[in-house]
């Protein structure tokens, strides 16, 4: 039962980092286009020879 001393905090902890991460990842931009992405790989780049 100890265990949960230690094991409470770091769960705690890592929830907090990926709600960090997710949060930089909304204000970088890093989803704001997400039709283009699909729609960018069907056409052909004119310039790659």
């Amino acid at each position: 039962m100890d265990i949960l001393l230690y094991l409470i905090p770091i769960a705690i902890g890592l929830g907090l980092i990926g709600l960090l991460a997710f949060l930089w990842t909304l204000k970088s931009g890093q989803y704001d286009d997400l039709d283009g992405a699909p729609h960018r790989i069907l056409y052909d780049d004119e310039d790659d020879n």
